[in-house]
Order: C-alpha cells, then structure tokens, then sequence
C-alpha cells in the first residue's frame, strides 16, 4: 500500500518517484488525522501527491503527501512564506491544522497537510491569454518578490533541480532522456547559449526568496467582470527556496508562452509590468531571457526524464507537449534579440553588459543632393533621390502598394525623371510589404538602405569608412569598422581581400556596368550592425532584410541607420502612438469616444483595409460611413478638380446642386411623391431638420420615437434618441415633446418571434391614442428602417407598414432614418424602408454619402417642404455647395459603375451564412441580425435567458483586432458585433473575418 520513504527516490541522473499513496489512503489520512470524512480524487503532480477532498457537506480540501526529499525545515519556510504573503495581501490558501493542531502531519512515513480549497479556473487550461491578463501575471511575480523579499528562515536554503541557479547543469544531466536526437540537441545548444549570456550577470543578480514556481499551473484563475480569465490564488509552495529575485518572473513568464506560442513577444507585457512593481535592474533585465530559454530547456528534460522513471504518471505524460511548446516559443526568436526587446520594453537602451559601442562619427548629410552617396560612390554624378514606400506616401495612392513591383516602379520613375540614383533609405515601415487578409502583420520595417542606381557604366566605390576587411563575397563585403561596428556591403564587386585594413576613401570595388539603353537599375545595399547581433551572413546585406513591426524595437540597436555614413538624412520612423494617445488626452473632451484598450495608429486606408503607421492592415468591418471604401479616386478626384474651381453657397445659381438633387430623386421608387431634396452637412442635421419639417408641417409638436434608437447628437436629434448604450439616462431626460413607443425587436422584445409585427403596431395605435387624448397630437413618428443601433435587426414583418398607417390616420407623418442603413447597404434594395414596401412622407440620408466627406441631407415632399417658410427661411452653409454636391456624384457613379449594391447582397450573404454556421458550433452566438452588409453577431451567454455576452463581446472585439479585423460592439446591452463594413468588401476578406471569429471562440479571448 505504501512504500518505504527511506528508499531511493530517483537515481544519480535525477528525477523523483511520487509517493505510492492510493485514493482510498487519502481519505482514510483525511479521517484519521483531521477528523474528516472525504471521498478523495487524485489531482497532477510531477513528484508528490494531490488529491481533491470532497466532504459530505460538499465542502472540499486539498491533500498533498510530500515526496521525502522534502524536509520539515522547508515546510515550515513555505508556512512562514504563506503568511507573509497574506502580509502583503496576496491571495494564498490556508493550511488547515489536523486534530492535533499541528500544520504538518504524518501518515505511513510521509509529511501530510491539507489546505483549502480554492475554486476558480485552472488558467494552465486557459487557452489564449488577453495582454492585460499577461500583465497581470507579472504584476502578481512582482508583488511576489516584494512580499518575500524580506522573508528568512533555515529553510529556505536548500538545493533543488529548480533553482535557476543550477538549471543549466540540471539540464545537461537530465538531457539524455530525450530520445528525440534533434530535440535533444537544441535543448542543450539553447540551454547552452542561455548560460553563456548569464554568466556576463550572474554576480549581479540579487537573491532572495522566492516562489519559484509561479506559473499557470500555479495560479488560481477567476472571470472578471470583463469575461476573462484573471490570476487570483497563488497555490503550491513546493518550490519555495533562495533563488535569484529575476528568476520569480522567467519562470512565470515562460509559462506564458504556450497561450500564444507563435508569438512570443506577447510576454513582453508580463516583464513591463514585473517592471513597474518591482523595478529590474540593467543586470536583472539582460537576464530574463536567459532565464525564461533555461526554464523552457530544463522543463522539457525534466518532463522526458520523469517518465522514463515514473512511466504510469499522466500527469507529466500529459506536460510534456506544453513544455515543448514552451521550448519552441522561448527559442523563436534569437536570444540576443529577444534580450533586445526586454531591455526596450523596460527602458534600458544602454549599451550591452561589458561591451562598449557607440554609434558612428560621421559626416552630417549635405545639404546638396548631388553630394549624397559619393562617400561610397564618389563617382556618382546627378540628384539622389530619397522614395518614400511608408504608409503615408503619395505616391502610393489608390491601391498602388498592392502591386509586386511597387518598389521598382518608385524606383524607375525617380530615375527616368533623371536621377542618378534612388534610395528605400533605413528604418521607413514599408506600405509596400503589407499584407491584407493576414492574421499576422508582414516584415515591413527595413534594416538596411537600400540604393537603386540608373543603368549606365561601372561604379567606382570606395570605403565610407576605416575599418578591416572580415569577409569578401562575389558581390559582397563585411567590413569592422574602427569603434566596433560592423558594416556590410552587397551588390559590388570587390577588389579588397579579407584582412586588408582600409581607411575612408579607399577603393573597394566597383558596381558592375548596366547597359544604358533600358538595362536593369543596379542595386547595392548598405547595413549596420552590432557585432553580437547575429550570426552574419551575406543575405543579412542582400535586401532589405524586412523586419517585423513587433521586434522592430531590437533591431534599432542590432541594426542603427546607416545614413549618416552615406550623407543621407536620416528618415527611420519611431513609435508614434503612445505620443498621440497623450496628446489627445489633453486636448479632447471625455466625453469623446476612442476605440480599443490599446490603439493602433491608422494612418492610411484603402477600400475596405486600415494600415496603421507600422504598415499593419486591418479588415474594416465597421465603417459604413466610407460606403465606397477607403481612399477612393473618384472621391479624391472629385475634390481635386472642384475645390480648384468653385466652391460657394447654395444661393447661388450653379449646376451641381440642382444635378446631384435629381439623382439622388432618381433612385427613389417610381411613384413615391417625394420630390424635393435639401442638403445639410450630417445624420444629425438631417434629423433635426426633418423633425422640423414634420413640426412646421403639421402644426404639432410631439415626436414619436423608438426605445433604444440612435439618431444624432444635435439638440433635436438627440431628443429622439433614446439608446441607453449612448446615454445611459436617455429614457429619463427626454424633453416633453418627445414620445418613446416601444421598440419591435423580434428576438428580445415584448413579443418574440414571427407574427409579432402587429402586436408591436397595435401597441404603438394605442399610444398614439394617449397622445391625441392629451392633448398631444404626433407631428411624427421617426424609426430607422432597420434597426441599426440594434446591430441591424430587421423590423417584424407587416410592422412598418401598419405603423406607418396609423401614423398617418392619426394625422402625423412618417419620418424614415435612411442615414444607416440607406444606400444600396441593404444589398436587396437601395433603401432600408424598401425592405418593407412602405414609402415615408420624409427620409434622412447622410454617412455614405460623401464617402467620408460632411454631407447630409433629406429628402421630403414639395408640401412638406414649403411648410417650412413659416420657420423663416431654410439655409445650410456649406450644405449643397458645389463641392460636397461634386463628391456626392462622385459616390454614385462610383455606387453603378462598380456595382456596389449587387456586391453587399453577395458578399453580405456570403457573411451571413459563415457567422450562421459559426452560431452551429458556437453557444455564444444568438441570432445574426441584418442582411446585405449590415448584420449583427448578437452574443449571449445563455440562448434561453438571452443573457447578454456584454463582456465577451467587448473582449472579443480586442482579440479580433490581435488578428487583424477592426470589429465593435452595438447595441442597448453592447453585445452585438456589428458588421458595416464599406460595400467593397471581398469574398476572401468576408472569409477572413469568420474564420477570425471562429478561432477567438475557440481558443478564448
């Protein structure tokens, strides 16, 4: 039953037995020592034994029987180390005393303790892991070591396999397990390197107390009210000992890495945060990613060689494909990099430990363009142009940087206009390396300079500085400069041989001739770089050797710009955004809304994609007010041309006014009565105009509106709006004028499911009978027609059409708030009110119609409009003037000519039925509102309560942004995922953004 404690645990190359203590044991330890009856289930461990206690009363306990390499010494240390925590209000749970009182008992030789319980979420299990959640968990090591830090006792000094101080030697004994030949060697290369780069710190790095242990595995999780999983409970002492202080945050930071393991950077979040709360040292942050590569290396050998000697444990069975996870994302990026980007996340840019470099002394770059290059091509005769491939060029407008040979083509335009040379200069995101559709961003940020010259004889070159020849290639040379840098050279042929010294001026080849008469631009390439930066090769000099934007902070000291040799300005762009964060800040409004816990900076856009400054593309699924997408030329051209000319105020008699009124006229129905347009600058104006108009027409003053609409945030529009998610007290501060009738939502309102569209009408007769016998006959009844703050639900059948007839008999008129969901979005028709064979008496259009540029207008009936003299006279400023009139017509041939409506009936149906089958695998997922290209993912945690998924859906939104869709929530419960995106979307972008959605509910958010 049991095994004697005294017997060999392991043998000379490591690893432990667990304690051979059943089940059934347990709870007969439960009974004997605490006086507890239990039904006892094993729980993992690699070298002791856990079991989950389930009481009578349903209450449960943890039993844990120490393997007897552990002594009492080192259990009364983790007992003084749970009440300093508990000191420093980090959460731990209680040992629970046996019925003698003592904390520690003993059963068949073996050292027992029970502690509480503590329920939550097994975060191991967690799947992804939200940036704010990887931050938490270094905040939670950095509360660790401070509440620890003080903490001394005899038992805390002890020697074991997980101290970090020995994992390299733990590791190279423990490697021969690994069976695996070619996993058996990176681990102990990695292993290896990791070790030679600590040693440079290891003196430095402070020791004390730690956990040691801290991980996933570790760490109780709890939901959050944001839907996520967060770090509560810290568990399991078993590790407790002196260790070095940086240790308590590699070893929570690599088990960090098997959430996200293609993407390792992500647990930068968790070192900043250690950062904040318990301040690295220069010494401590060089060390984290040493430390995080031997953890990774030790876990995979110790988890290899517990089963070859523990071969029936399934719990280290089950670890050992995380662990190599662990290994592989700790080992993606190169260690000298990586250690790059802790020092950058932490803010220590110095220079590496016991290394002195500093950057170049050159030359300032002349102010004469001819002068620039000639200190590598001193024959180089004519202007040197400087291209601009970043994600705000001109030159690359209307979707130019999609083409493969973007880059050449800046290139031979810059050099037929007769520059003698044209340079990508160093460190400019390069727009014309982005990619659409993408989960990850593409390698866009270049770590050379590259120079494109005109065809035409050989260039002499000589060296832009002293230095020593390294190596010589056929088209290449490496050169170590005087102060430690290292230069690299391609696209030459050279003269020089490896070990020649050279000074500045010295000829080291020539650029080969290329024949004049329409021959191939020769292009050479110039870098720098550190010399531990990498092991150099020469495709390190052959390109530009595109980085991606995430480890680009590295790399600005791995590879610094080389302009300054060239005499070339220096153009390398730096992180803008958390600048632009403060400056908006200061100088906005709270009030002002801002999208996403962590903002991108968008800088460009183009058709249906966003690009921020990094040159990232993001699918736009939100903006319904670019119907024609972004950056379009007819827009562009339209301005152009028309602000050259003309533009003034409707007063005057001019063209456009009357011509973008008669097409707008001409896409309404045959026979609609409405004949008469008036232009405004916004949604809100339009609004508040037409309330006027129904006002002036009827004689009355009471509005009816819809519970949980948005209609603008003028005085009057504002007063029928009436959605909480825009103002939580909108029910409660309307004005008097202003009726709220019940909102005919077939999936969550009074009345559910089809057929209900005459109860919601009747229901609306009734009020407007209240109405009329107070005294408060409606001037008008406005709704859009869609629902589309509701996340684009349709309206009941019948509904519309019965509402708008009592309206009218009731003598008010029927107001249609087009400004949403107007204009072709519907994809079956032009119009939303289309959608149910009415015909309003006033409808409002604005959002799409200037396709980003201020136009807004209504369109209404000659009577209704003339009512408004008796208000005075009608103008707008810049409503209707020539230009926003020319921009307008722009949109609409643009709307015909590329077929934009038959496109969001297509593709929009094509979303419809993915999100539809996403619902069939998802629970989250409720009903998919809308149709065309304005639908809504209304998410809800129950599909019987209709419990909204608020905080998923928030969640959700920024772990789709992760992966490259812009997507936001709508709604009065802020649970719907709104998708408006402009009526250019593709089929392979619609593609894009459900699989996006399938894997955020599948792997968490």
């Amino acid at each position: 039953m049991t095994q004697d404690p005294t017997a060999p645990v392991g043998d000379e190359a490591g690893g432990l037995v667990r304690p051979a203590v059943s089940a059934e044991d347990a709870a007969r330890i439960s009974s004997e020592l605490y006086g507890v009856e239990a039904a006892a289930v094993e729980l993992g461990s690699n070298q002791d034994r856990n079991y989950l206690l389930t009481h009578p009363d349903g209450s449960r306990s943890v039993l844990r029987i120490d393997n007897p390499i552990f002594g009492q010494e080192a259990r009364d240390a983790q007992h003084a180390a749970l009440d300093a925590y508990r000191a420093a209000d980090v959460r731990v749970p209680a040992v629970l005393a046996g019925l003698d009182g003592a904390l520690t008992q003993t059963w068949g030789g073996y050292a027992v303790r029970r502690s509480e319980f503590v329920d939550g979420v097994p975060l191991v299990d967690a799947g992804y892991l939200a940036p704010v959640v990887l931050e938490e968990f270094g905040a939670l090591a950095a509360a660790s070591v401070r509440a620890l830090e003080a903490l001394e006792h005899p038992g805390l000094d002890r020697p074991h396999m997980w101290d970090m101080r020995v994992a390299y030697d733990e590791t190279v004994r423990l490697a021969p397990a690994i069976t695996d030949p070619v996993l058996r060697d990176r681990v102990i290369l990695a292993a290896q390197a990791a070790h030679e780069a600590l040693a440079a710190v290891a003196d430095a790095l402070p020791v004390q107390a730690i956990h040691g242990d801290l991980t996933d595995d570790n760490v109780m999780g709890v939901r959050g009210d944001d839907a996520r999983v967060h770090p509560g409970t810290v568990l399991d002492l078993g590790d407790l000992s002196l260790g070095w202080r940086v240790a308590e945050l590699a070893v929570t930071a690599s088990s960090m890495l098997h959430h996200e393991p293609a993407r390792p950077e992500r647990v930068l979040g968790t070192v900043a945060a250690f950062h904040r709360g318990a301040e690295l040292s220069a010494a401590e942050a060089r060390a984290v990613w040493p430390l995080v590569v031997l953890r990774a290396a030790l876990l995979v050998a110790s988890g290899w060689r517990q089963l070859e000697i523990d071969g029936g444990n399934e719990y280290a069975r089950e670890r050992v494909a995380g662990e190599q996870a662990i290994f592989d994302a700790a080992t993606l990026i190169p260690l000298v990099e990586a250690t790059e980007l802790v020092l950058a996340e932490v803010g220590l840019l110095g220079a590496p430990h016991g290394t002195e470099l500093r950057l170049l002394a050159t030359p300032a770059p002349a102010a004469a363009g001819t002068l620039r290059l000639r200190s590598l091509l001193p024959d180089l005769l004519g202007e040197v142009a400087i291209l601009d491939p970043g994600v705000e060029s001109e030159s690359l407008d209307a979707g130019a940087w999609l083409a493969a040979d973007a880059e050449d083509s800046l290139a031979a335009s810059a050099l037929g206009a007769g520059a003698a040379a044209a340079v990508l200069p160093h460190g400019v995101y390069r727009l014309t390396r982005t990619a659409i559709d993408a989960v990850d961003g593409a390698r866009t940020w270049p770590a050379n300079t590259e120079i494109r010259i005109a065809a035409g004889d050989a260039q002499r070159a000589i060296a832009p500085a002293a230095g020593t020849v390294l190596a010589v290639g056929p088209d290449a040379l490496l050169f170590a400069l005087a102060d430690g840098w290292l230069l690299g050279i391609s696209g030459i042929v050279p003269t020089v041989v490896g070990g020649e010294a050279v000074t500045a001026g010295t000829a080291i080849g020539a650029v080969p001739a290329s024949d004049a008469g329409g021959g191939t631009p020769r292009t050479v390439t110039v870098g720098l770089r550190r010399p531990d930066a990498l092991p150099l090769t020469e495709d390190h000099f052959a390109s530009a050797q595109l980085i991606a934007p995430e480890r680009v902070p590295a790399w600005r000291r791995l590879a610094p710009d080389p302009a300054g040799l060239l005499a070339l300005p220096e153009l390398g762009q730096r992180d803008e955004s958390s600048d632009e964060q403060e400056r908006r800040s200061r100088i906005f409004a709270s009030a002002q809304e801002r999208y996403y816990e962590r903002p991108m900076q968008i800088e460009r856009g183009w058709r249906h994609h966003l690009i921020d400054t990094t040159g990232r593309a993001y699918i736009d699924m939100v903006n319904n007010v670019t119907g024609l997408g972004h950056g379009h030329p007819g827009v562009a051209d339209a301005v152009n041309r028309q602000i050259r000319i003309l533009n003034t105020n409707s007063r005057f008699l001019y063209r456009e006014l009357a011509e973008y009124s008669e097409r707008l006229l001409a896409l309404l129905p045959p026979g609609t009565g409405l004949d008469t347009v008036l232009l405004v600058n916004s949604g809100s104006e339009a609004v508040d105009l037409a309330l006027r108009l129904a006002q002036a027409a009827t004689g009355r003053r009471t509005i009816v509106s819809l519970r949980e609409a948005y209609h603008g945030w003028t005085m009057a529009s504002d007063a029928v709006t009436t959605s909480a998610y825009d103002n939580p007290y909108a029910l409660e501060s309307r004005p008097d004028w202003v009726h709220v009738a019940d909102v005919p939502n077939e999936y969550r309102g009074t009345y559910r499911g089809p057929g209900t569209g005459s109860r919601y009408a009747a229901d609306l007769g009734t009020d407007l009978a209240v109405l009329a016998s107070e005294g408060r006959d409606a001037a008008g009844f406005i709704c859009e027609s869609v629902l589309g703050n509701a996340g684009g639900v349709r309206l009941p059948e019948g509904y519309l059409a019965d509402a708008y007839a009592r309206v009218r008999a009731a003598g008010g008129l029927c107001i249609a708030d087009e400004v949403q969901v107007g204009f072709g979005r519907m994809g079956s028709t032009f119009w939303g009110f289309e959608q149910s064979g009415v015909v309003p008496d006033i409808v409002t259009i604005a959002k799409p119609m200037g396709n980003g540029f201020p136009i807004g207008g209504v369109i209404t009936s000659q009577r209704i409009a003339d009512a408004l003299a008796s208000q005075g006279q009608f103008f707008s400023s810049a409503g209707g003037n020539p230009l926003s009139c020319r921009v307008g017509i722009a949109v609409l041939d643009a709307m015909r000519d590329e077929g934009l409506q038959q496109n969001a009936a297509v593709v929009g149906e094509r979303l419809r039925l993915g999100f539809e089958a996403l619902a069939g695998r998802h629970t989250l997922i409720g009903p998919v509102h809308g149709t065309g290209l304005y639908l809504g993912v209304e998410l809800v945690r129950d599909r019987g309560t209709l419990e909204p998924a608020t905080a998923e859906a928030a969640a959700i939104c920024e772990r789709l942004r992760e992966l490259g869709v812009v997507v936001l929530t709508t709604s009065e419960r802020s649970n719907v995922l709104k998708v408006k995106p402009p009526l250019c979307l593709t089929a392979e972008s619609a593609d894009f953004v459900v699989a996006a959605l399938d894997r955020v509910l599948t792997e968490g958010w």
